[in-house]
């Protein structure tokens, strides 16, 4: 028989297995909100956020939504934008251009360019206070193009004839089942050349250059990033630590503070900005090519967008 005694005992020792539990299951929940927190730059401590702008630039609503986020922050005292991007649609590299002057308002913004930031992502690099490239990255690309493709020899050979009845000559103009005709496409170059006249004048105001020089620049070639130098395109050759360096010089951030990754909402491991399971996917097949090749072909309007391949 059990004496009181031992029973005593083994209550003792059940309370304090049930009390190790208790704290073990305490301290994994700290844990977990501590890694969440730090998952989404909620540091608790001032920092300098780094935002990635990688791949096409829509302007999709979680961009504006981070980069809203990031500007509101305290806590962040600088920002440095990784961009690496061909560019995309004139109305969203408008869009992320306005987000970052935002920032640039309230705390010293810097973009890095990475492999490429030509047209729309030279426009997010023009939004910052200062451009760092490397001297091998791909910038510049100043252009604005809107393509299309035409049907209509294709839907001949198949027997196929599309009928339209439109209130005027340019709706719905140009058409891809048909040839553009003359009025269609003095029309669309209008389109163009103003988009092309707001690019332009970015340049001119974010770089401080005249005009004719500009207009010499803005034949949509590309230059590495000496030869940007060179024209006054970016400001220096240099890193990440270039761009922090010029923080804590010029705009006396406070040296040696963090660098935190700031992502949009529910882009997961941080694979850049808007990345879903099936972009780590082809990535870890090595086809990360096609799903770019998929969003050009469901890119409309007007493109800021350098691509050399099709």
């Amino acid at each position: 028989m059990i004496s009181e005694a031992e029973l005593i005992v083994d209550r003792r020792r059940l309370k304090r297995r049930v009390t190790f539990w208790r704290i073990l299951a305490v301290l994994l929940g700290v844990a977990a909100i501590a890694a969440l927190a730090w998952s989404q730059g909620w540091t608790g401590g001032n920092q300098i956020a780094r935002v990635r702008i990688d791949g096409l630039i829509t302007g999709d609503q979680k961009t504006i939504d981070l980069l809203k986020k990031v500007a509101d922050e305290d806590r962040v005292k600088g920002v440095i934008l990784r961009i690496d991007s061909p560019g995309g649609t004139t109305e969203g590299s408008e869009a992320v251009y306005d987000a970052v002057r935002k920032i640039s308002a309230k705390k010293p913004v810097v973009a890095v360019m990475d492999t490429v930031a030509a047209s729309g992502g030279y426009i997010t690099a023009l939004a910052a206070d200062r451009i760092v490239a490397r001297g091998n990255t791909i910038t510049g690309s100043i252009g604005v193009i809107f393509s299309m493709p035409e049907f209509s020899k294709l839907l001949d050979t198949v027997g196929i004839q599309m009928e339209e009845l439109k209130s005027g000559d340019l709706k719905a103009e140009p058409s891809p089942y048909k040839p553009m005709s003359d009025k269609a496409r003095a029309a669309s170059m209008e389109l163009v050349m103003d988009g092309f006249a707001w690019f332009k004048g970015l340049v001119a105001e974010r770089r401080n250059l005249p005009m004719p020089t500009v207009d010499v620049l803005s034949d949509g070639r590309v230059y590495s990033g000496r030869q940007a130098v060179a024209n006054k395109l970016i400001d220096e050759l240099g890193d990440e630590s270039t761009a922090v360096a010029w923080m804590e010089k010029d705009k006396a951030v406070a040296p040696k503070l963090p660098i935190r990754d700031w992502k949009p909402e529910g882009s997961g491991g941080g694979m850049g900005l808007g990345f879903s399971a099936a972009d780590i996917v082809l990535k870890s097949l090595g086809l990360q090519g096609l799903q770019e090749a998929a969003q050009r072909a469901q890119l409309d309007g007007l493109l800021v967008l350098w691509h050399p391949a099709p």
